[in-house]
């Protein structure tokens, strides 16, 4: 297990309790009463903790190694359904946006999501989660096969920014996220969006319109990452958690400003503490959400996102 610097007491006390546990296994002294009083603390600590969470540390909760990623998601999902489907017909197949039909009961879904690594190897595979153009036009193209047959969209978002790289810029990075942005917008089967980690910049927006957005508890959503924003205003990544905070990139945030509509909580300790508790909220939120939007017809649909996002951004004095 691996802890962020916030979790140290967290550690200290589980610590406290593993060692307190052995000394009542390898004696005859009994430590039951000591064992329940270090777990009470625990579990009061892991609350205090969790519930004031500054921006700035739940972005490191988003990046915790531990955290599951898009592939975590659809196999807890779909299980053994989920075919992957691979390659924009143009270019190449994409490592770090991974999509293909799965199916939770008995209702199919398209599955799309930017996927991470789990060590230094599979980081590099999948490009830290950086996309270039020919993985959004990848995930255009399983959107408009699943409009075709009438299947609704999930998509998952986990990702530091679209990959920034001299050769994606050549081959029309901004020109894909736009394109994406535009036929989303007029997608004739329901989109359900989940900001399931990072949600930064165009990157998130590529595959980021839909019928409803959601985030989960330890996610953020924002134009740019707090160590970016810090260094072009500050000239240093030192003031990270300064920007954070003045970014409003946190769910609560997105909320309260209608950029999304609904937040997915987590078990305390965020998503990798408890990933199958994790899974069935996300299950059931993804079921609820398709239940709302599954009887629409397609031209209501299209309407009603369209509205919703011309809304966004409205000032009312």
């Amino acid at each position: 297990m691996e802890y962020l610097d916030f979790e140290l007491p967290i550690k200290e006390l589980e610590e406290q309790l593993q060692k307190c546990q052995v000394i009542g296994q390898e004696s005859e002294v009994d430590v039951t009463e000591t064992c329940k009083q270090i777990e009470k603390k625990l579990i009061a600590t892991k609350k205090d903790i969790y519930k004031n969470l500054t921006p700035w540390q739940r972005v490191q909760l988003s990046r915790h190694p531990n955290r599951p990623y898009t592939s975590d998601y659809i196999k807890a999902l779909c299980g053994d359904s989920f075919l992957e489907l691979h390659g924009d017909r143009n270019v190449k197949d994409d490592k770090a946006m991974i999509g293909g039909l799965g199916k939770i009961g008995d209702q199919s879904f398209m599955f799309i999501g930017q996927q991470k690594g789990y060590n230094t190897k599979s980081r590099q595979y999948r490009n830290f989660g950086m996309a270039n153009p020919e993985g959004y036009r990848k995930a255009l193209r399983l959107m408009k096969s699943a409009e075709k047959f009438g299947i609704p969209v999930v998509t998952f978002i986990d990702t530091p920014g679209a990959y920034p790289g001299l050769e994606a810029e050549e081959r029309g990075q901004g020109e894909a996220i736009a394109r994406n942005i535009l036929e989303m917008s007029r997608l004739k089967v329901p989109v359900i969006c989940i900001v399931i980690g990072e949600g930064a910049s165009g990157g998130a927006l590529g595959i980021g319109v839909g019928d409803k957005f959601l985030m989960l508890e330890n996610a953020w959503f924002s134009v740019i990452s707090p160590e970016n924003c810090s260094s072009i205003l500050w000239r240093s990544w030192e003031y990270k958690e300064q920007a954070a905070e003045a970014l409003k990139l946190t769910a609560k945030d997105s909320k309260s400003i209608k950029v999304i509509d609904d937040i997915i909580k987590e078990p305390i300790g965020g998503a990798h503490s408890d990933r199958e508790k994790t899974y069935l909220a996300v299950k059931s939120t993804i079921l609820k959400s398709y239940g709302e939007l599954k009887n629409l017809s397609p031209k209501d649909l299209v309407k009603k996102r369209m509205e919703k996002y011309m809304d966004m951004g409205v000032f009312k004095g």
